[in-house]
Formats: structure tokens, C-alpha cells, sequence
């Protein structure tokens, strides 16, 4: 194989697309080194025979010494490798925009495709003109089904989260055939490159979660439609900590950014209603939790805590600006 192109400045232009390919993997990877290769091992295992193909991978400024282990692996890849952390959604940006694929298969560096996933979600958005995004079923790392596609956010999922109807109204993710469905997880997303393209791509201004919500909800103001496909199926593995402190930014920045969401697609009385029904949708799981064995009510707590006033706090954002401004004062 050839060995990999490492690419410094992600500001440059943008690939020659004389060449495209069918399909670009496009992987986004901070400290996530052990993982990234297993994810890209899985790549070379089950990409279907008779689609061409490119690989890239956007390292994060880790420190663990991913793109160094990337270059020695002897995969076939072009590595775009930051010098500063950015956010999920500028990173997938970067990648499309640099992609030649005709369709761009998003991948965390901690997803493994299953065989036959990449052509089930190809053949999808083939079959469906009208489709810009198809989301694989994703699993958990001990193989269970995970919820992965959703009804868009707004006032009736949240008045069926308190009703603890969440499953059966807000979750899109179940079947056994491809369905049209509001917003698919981003961790294994097939996209077709030139609606990304149409709609300038993922908006920057979400730093992580809700990136991939905003995408799909403005392809779909386009008029395009966003699938779930039970076939393909991508382990996703789970790396939430158990750990409240830790957990902490990323409930800051879970919260956060659904606001930014709100408040970008909705109107004020809508957000607000939203938010007090959310802020109940954590107590009553907070309440749950302090009689059932096993459970944790702080963590439900500090959602609820989180939801309520989703402006305070320090996230991952904070995190990353940190190691920037660490990065640039260290010897």
C-alpha cells in the first residue's frame, strides 16, 4: 500500500475532484489511537468490491501519537493532521470539503463497520435520489442495538419524554427496512457530498453534539431526506465515563449546544417550553433513580440542573481551548 499524505494546513484548497471516487471514508480522531486503527482496519476489511475508494483522516492535534501509528500501519490513507483542537462539526466540514468521493462516509475513530454496512448505505442513497444522508445502526461494544436515529427535536418529543413515550415516538431507529427518518447519529453517516456541499456543510458554531441534528434538520429544509439502515451496521464504541466530575463538560456541552439548536430552529416560546419540560424529563428520571438499585440520581440531577440554564458551565469547547492555549506556551 501506498504510505500515507500527511497534510499540515487544513485551509488549503481543496482536492482535485477530476479523480472522484465513489466513496470517501472520512474519519475524525483525537487521542483515539488504538481505536483509529481498528476502525481503519475495518475499512480495508469490508469495503465493497467494485467501489472506488479514498481514506482520510483528520487527527485532532492528539498527543498520543495517532498519526505516527497511522503512518506506520501501512494503511492507505491521506491524513489531514491539525495543530490546534477545533470542534466535531468543523472537522467533518473540513473533511467533506476536502473529500472526492461522490458519497462521504463519516466515521468517529472509535466506530468499526460490520461487513456489508458501506454497500447497504450506498446502495440506499442510490435507490433514493431524494436521500442526502443515510445512518448506519449503530452497536454497543458489547453488540447491543443502539438507538441511532430520531424524530427531530421540538415539542412533541419532548411532551413524550415526560410521558415516557420517548422510545416509541422520539426513537426512529427500529425495523428491519430503510426508513426516512428525522436525524441519524453521525458516528457512521453516509452523506452525499454535493447536498453537503448545498447547504455550506455542518455549521461550526456546534462544537459537539447537535452537530450532526442541525445538519439533518437543514438538508431537510432543502428538501432532502435523511434515512436509517438497519442492514449496515457499525460497532460504536462506548467511551462515556462513569465518572460524574468527568462527565460534567460533556453534559455542559450536550446541553449547550441542544440551546443552540432551539434557538436557531424554533421560536422563543417553543424553546422555552422545550426547556421546562425537559428540566421535568431529568427530575422524573432523577426520581426513578434514587429507588431503583443501581442508578445514579446525580447524574439526572445535574442534567436537569444543566437544562435549566444551558449558558453556564465549562464544556469540551473550554477543554480544547485550554490544550490550544497550553499547546502554544509549552517549550
Amino acid at each position: 500500500m501506498t504510505a500515507p499524505q500527511t497534510v499540515a494546513d487544513p485551509e488549503t484548497a481543496a482536492a482535485d475532484r477530476a479523480d472522484a471516487v465513489d466513496v470517501s471514508y472520512c474519519v475524525v480522531n483525537t487521542n483515539g489511537r488504538e481505536y483509529l486503527l481498528a476502525c481503519l482496519a475495518a475499512i480495508d476489511a469490508t469495503h465493497p468490491a467494485g467501489l472506488t475508494r479514498e481514506v482520510l483522516v483528520l487527527d485532532n492535534c492528539s498527543d498520543d501519537g495517532s498519526v505516527a501509528a497511522v503512518e506506520a500501519s501501512g494503511h492507505d490513507v491521506r491524513v489531514i493532521a491539525l495543530d490546534r483542537r477545533t470542534g466535531k462539526a468543523e472537522n467533518d466540514s473540513t473533511l467533506l470539503r476536502r473529500a472526492r468521493g461522490r458519497h462521504c462516509l463519516l466515521l468517529n475513530e472509535d466506530s468499526e463497520l460490520f461487513p456489508g454496512a458501506t454497500a447497504a448505505l450506498y446502495e440506499a442513497l442510490e435507490a433514493d435520489p431524494a436521500a442526502a444522508a443515510a445512518g448506519a445502526q449503530l452497536l454497543s461494544s458489547e453488540g447491543e442495538r443502539k438507538a441511532c436515529a430520531w424524530r427531530l427535536p421540538g415539542l412533541v418529543a419532548a411532551v413524550a419524554g415526560v410521558l415516557f413515550l420517548h422510545r416509541l415516538v422520539t426513537v426512529q431507529s427500529r425495523g428491519e427496512r430503510v426508513r426516512r427518518v428525522g436525524w441519524t447519529q453521525s458516528s457512521a453517516m453516509l452523506v452525499r457530498r454535493a447536498a453537503a456541499a448545498e447547504i455550506g456543510y455542518l455549521d461550526p458554531d456546534f462544537f459537539v453534539y447537535s452537530d450532526e441534528t442541525d445538519f439533518c434538520k437543514r438538508l431537510r429544509d432543502a428538501d432532502w431526506e435523511i434515512l436509517y439502515v438497519p442492514a449496515a451496521e457499525a460497532i460504536h464504541h462506548d467511551q462515556l465515563t462513569t465518572d460524574l466530575l468527568r462527565a460534567r463538560r460533556r453534559i455542559v456541552e450536550f446541553h449547550r449546544n441542544r440551546d443552540l439548536y432551539m434557538r436557531k430552529h424554533h421560536s422563543t416560546v417553543k424553546r422555552l417550553a422545550c426547556r421546562a419540560l425537559g428540566v421535568l424529563f431529568y427530575l422524573q428520571r432523577a426520581l426513578a433513580a434514587a429507588v431503583l438499585p443501581g442508578h445514579d440520581p446525580r447524574r439526572y440531577l445535574l442534567h436537569a440542573r444543566q437544562e435549566l440554564r444551558p449558558g453556564r458551565g465549562e464544556g469540551i469547547r473550554e477543554a480544547a481551548e485550554d490544550y490550544n492555549r497550553r499547546a502554544r506556551i509549552a517549550p
